[in-house]
């Protein structure tokens, strides 16, 4: 909270390059989405990746460490009018947040704002932005608190579709409560969906006290391994990683502090699949019905669904598909010729 509310003014202020990640092309639907955000809210974004899935008609999603809002208006947009998004965030006072992953920047930006706490800035632009998309009532409301205790906040359990975060989970001391809290929110079948940065090894306790490296995002950098460790342990199935790109401290100073530990920017999903939802290998064949992906949904690294082809997979990825939100997405049957030889979704 120190460190984002005083020591951040602005996005030069940052003394690494690891918020500084190039965006993978973005679907038109996103594009112009993202277009819609006031300025305010886009200037002071500060993520490593774009957390935006798929098949979001009418869901309800939660954003963990939501900051000024930006995705949470992407999301709103996306939902649409009869889904509903939550934003958590527990930094006060912050400046200004500001990334070059964006891809659309604003093309006269700002260079300050007023100092104010990041949850108000989302707040104060809730009027403007249910106006613009042309909704009736909001579908979007934001919360001071922290993602470990989402009970304080009165977040019930079993009430979202979709916990969506952006490069904060690193900031969190306690990595497996956070986790633990989002498996709690989620609807059976529902999906944890996030980026986040991650380290090649175990940090130090050197590195993991530098406060620098701490609000840089590098220091809080689970070791990747232990992910999949604290996903099994909380209930979730086998992390499914979607992209992934080495990150560039580009702070001499700072990189031979780090040593020959490498980072990466990543994002993941998760699922809470309930037991017994599927006994074996399958195979599934993709109805084409999802906005913006109708020809074409690439899932996660190992497995892309093009319409009406046959694909293969194990019993993992077969009951994700069965008990999530993309059951009606697909055709899905027991069985397959190579589908027991699959090594799942990781």
């Amino acid at each position: 909270q120190d460190y984002y509310g005083k020591e951040l003014q602005k996005s030069e202020d940052l003394k690494t390059k690891v918020c500084i990640t190039s965006a993978r092309p973005l679907p038109k639907v996103v594009r112009d989405a993202l277009e819609r955000v006031h300025e305010e809210v886009v200037a002071r974004y500060y993520g490593c990746g774009l957390v935006i899935p798929e098949c979001l008609s009418s869901c309800r999603i939660l954003d963990l460490g939501s900051g000024s809002g930006r995705d949470c208006y992407l999301l709103s947009q996306l939902v649409g009018e009869q889904g509903h998004v939550t934003g958590i965030d527990m930094t006060e006072g912050q400046v200004w947040h500001g990334s070059g992953a964006l891809p659309h920047p604003p093309s006269n930006p700002p260079t300050s704002f007023p100092s104010s706490c990041q949850v108000e800035v989302a707040k104060k632009h809730i009027a403007y932005h249910m106006d613009k998309f042309g909704y009736r009532k909001p579908n979007v409301e934001f919360f001071h608190g922290y993602m470990e205790k989402l009970g304080d906040a009165g977040l019930a359990d079993e009430s979202y579709d979709i916990v969506i975060s952006n490069c904060v989970i690193n900031l969190a001391p306690d990595k497996r409560a956070v986790l633990q809290e989002a498996f709690r929110v989620l609807k059976p079948g529902g999906e944890m969906y996030f980026s986040d940065i991650y380290a090649s090894q175990h940090l130090s306790e050197t590195v993991r006290t530098h406060r620098v490296l701490w609000g840089e995002c590098l220091a809080g950098a689970l070791y990747w391994r232990d992910l999949y460790s604290i996903a099994e342990e909380v209930g979730f199935s086998p992390p499914c990683l979607v992209t992934a790109s080495p990150i560039t401290i580009g702070n001499k100073e700072l990189e031979d502090f780090v040593g020959d530990c490498r980072f990466v920017s990543a994002t993941f999903r998760l699922f809470k699949v309930p037991g017994g939802s599927w006994a074996g290998p399958g195979q599934v064949i993709y109805n084409g019905g999802i906005i913006g992906h109708e020809q074409e949904l690439v899932f996660d690294a190992n497995f892309t669904f093009k319409e009406g082809e046959v694909v293969d997979v194990d019993a993992e990825m077969a009951a994700i598909l069965q008990s999530s939100r993309f059951a009606e997405e697909f055709l899905i049957r027991a069985g397959g010729a190579n589908a027991a030889a699959l090594q799942g979704c990781c």
